[in-house]
């Protein structure tokens, strides 16, 4: 794998490809008998992962993106272009990544502690360390609330201060209390025009704004992406994964300046919204949608400022794809460029007032479809793949080229056949579950089937209707479709693990452990 020089002080610019220095840097390690590359030929892992990314990106056919290091990665590596989400939202999306196992499995279709109801499940970063891996974490790799890291099997991980450490390491990037904001802030905040006016406490919904261009060292995915730098300048002796994790582009959609100025505002497309689009799904979820269509994606069309959301949103995809050119860069000019896998991964997607909606925790295609790229050796280069995967395929896909210790239970498919030759590739039924036991979504190529836990249901031919504006499911002829595509879904589906709300974190030094809360009696109530 060989990336070129990334000029940094130009975001939209890719990093150029450097033919002659990397042949004379690879001679020179060569005769050297690779003295300072690992002594174990299993590749390297770099695990960079971003947040509510949807399909607006370059690779995946987006025009209106500016992603250059996304793009270049993907001419040297392969893009699934049908890649889904194993969850609707980030804690039970990266809970399945991480396990191997769906929320049907695990039980968490939301904010449960995996590792407390489930200690016995061997997360991804102790098969790498058991099999012989440094493991070195950075970043939002699992929810970013405290208590959600599962510190097992990081030989490392970066959080940029103690008080972080001492608060259940909550992996925080924008820090509410003032006293404690570490990162730099729009001025002044909150600074979009949907928050006009109104006392922000948490959340930062909808919220936008830039960053002074000086700033940009300060930010926390810009510290977390500079300490996977460092990592990848140090001489290592055993081959590593090293696991980055972006906030960014989830919201609040704040980044340097310099990333909203490759945009003009006056020429951002929004997507094409159909009007009365709700009116078709099941009437329970067609009153929930509707009522946050009404909060949110109608205030922004009154405040003409639907355009503004999405130049957010995009800047921040571009200062993202610029924090993976820092990481290609230096992966580059170390050496290690031509023994290491990179993947990127999104825990789920985004809508941007599709189907009325802003955000995600929905089972339809922008929240489920991702992008999904490898590169490194072995895998083919400038390669797409359009049949169906899912996230939670990254696992077993690590098994298969890292060799790593067989892990039994799991539940995605290896595609290291399809990452070798593409063309291998087939079609297969995916599975995502929602929120409750019994709701999911079946996806491939030609349908999307949605079943609810009132048994009501959507479908969509998503070859002929990709914006899924009209339900089939009440058709007749539409029944032997959604038999089979039900037979993809679980037979039984695990109750919720326990609720966050039930447990009680502990916090000892910079360490820390759940436990059930302890149900006062009458008594103890008054």
């Amino acid at each position: 794998m060989h990336f070129g020089r990334s000029d940094l002080h130009n975001p939209a610019k890719p990093f150029r490809d450097n033919r002659m220095k990397h042949f004379i840097r690879s001679a020179l390690l060569f005769l050297s008998l690779t003295a300072v590359a690992n002594s174990d030929d299993r590749p390297n892992v770099i695990f960079f992962a971003v947040d509510d990314m949807c399909d607006w990106v370059g690779p995946m056919g987006n025009g209106q993106a500016q992603t250059p290091n996304m793009d270049a990665l993907a001419k040297r590596g392969v893009t699934f272009m049908n890649a889904h989400s194993p969850g609707v939202y980030c804690a039970p999306s990266r809970t399945a990544i991480f396990t191997g196992r769906y929320a049907s499995t695990t039980g968490c279709y939301g904010t449960e502690i995996y590792y407390h109801d489930h200690p016995d499940l061997q997360p991804l970063q102790v098969s790498f360390q058991r099999s012989g891996y440094a493991t070195l974490g950075s970043g939002k790799l699992f929810h970013h609330r405290e208590g959600h890291l599962d510190r097992r099997g990081w030989d490392e991980f970066f959080v940029r201060n103690q008080t972080l450490r001492k608060k259940g390491w909550r992996i925080e990037t924008w820090p509410m209390a003032e006293n404690e904001r570490d990162v730099p802030f729009p001025n002044p905040f909150p600074a979009s025009v949907y928050n006009a006016g109104k006392q922000v406490k948490g959340g930062l919904f909808l919220e936008w704004g830039s960053i002074p261009n000086e700033k940009e060292e300060e930010m926390a995915d810009t510290r977390r992406v500079n300490y996977a730098c460092d990592i990848l300048k140090q001489k290592h002796n055993k081959p590593f994964f090293l696991a980055v994790g972006l906030y960014s582009p989830h919201f609040p959609n704040y980044a340097p300046q310099k990333y909203f100025d490759l945009y003009d505002r006056d020429q951002i497309r929004t997507p094409t919204y159909k009007q009365n689009d709700l009116e078709d799904l099941p009437a329970k979820i067609r009153r929930q949608k509707e009522n946050r269509k009404r909060q949110h994606h109608d205030k922004l069309v009154k405040l003409n400022a639907a355009e503004d959301a999405i130049h957010g949103y995009l800047a921040c995809v571009s200062y993202a794809d610029a924090m993976l050119g820092r990481v290609l860069e230096t992966l580059e000019n170390s050496p290690y460029a031509d023994n290491t896998i990179v993947v990127l991964w999104s825990d789920h997607g985004y809508h941007h007032g599709e189907k009325g909606h802003w955000g995600k925790h929905t089972l339809w295609e922008r929240t489920s479809n991702v992008p999904f790229i490898w590169s490194g050796p072995g895998v083919s280069k400038m390669a797409t793949v359009d049949s169906t995967v899912s996230l939670i395929d990254m696992y077993p896909t690590f098994i298969d080229l890292c060799k790593l210790d067989n892990v039994d239970g799991l539940e995605g498919r290896s595609l290291a056949k399809t990452l070798i030759e593409p063309s291998t590739a087939n079609d297969r039924d995916v599975y995502l579950p929602y929120l409750t036991p019994g709701a999911y979504a079946v996806i491939n190529q030609d349908w999307r089937y949605i079943h609810y836990d009132d048994d009501s249901e959507e479908l969509y031919n998503v070859r002929k209707d990709p914006n899924e504006w009209n339900n089939l499911a009440s058709k007749q002829s539409m029944d032997r479709v959604k038999e089979k595509l039900r037979k993809s879904a679980p037979k039984t589906f695990a109750p919720p693990a326990t609720p966050l709300k039930n447990l009680k974190l502990i916090i000892d030094g910079e360490d820390f452990r759940w436990e059930v809360r302890q149900k006062k009696n009458a008594k103890e109530r008054k």
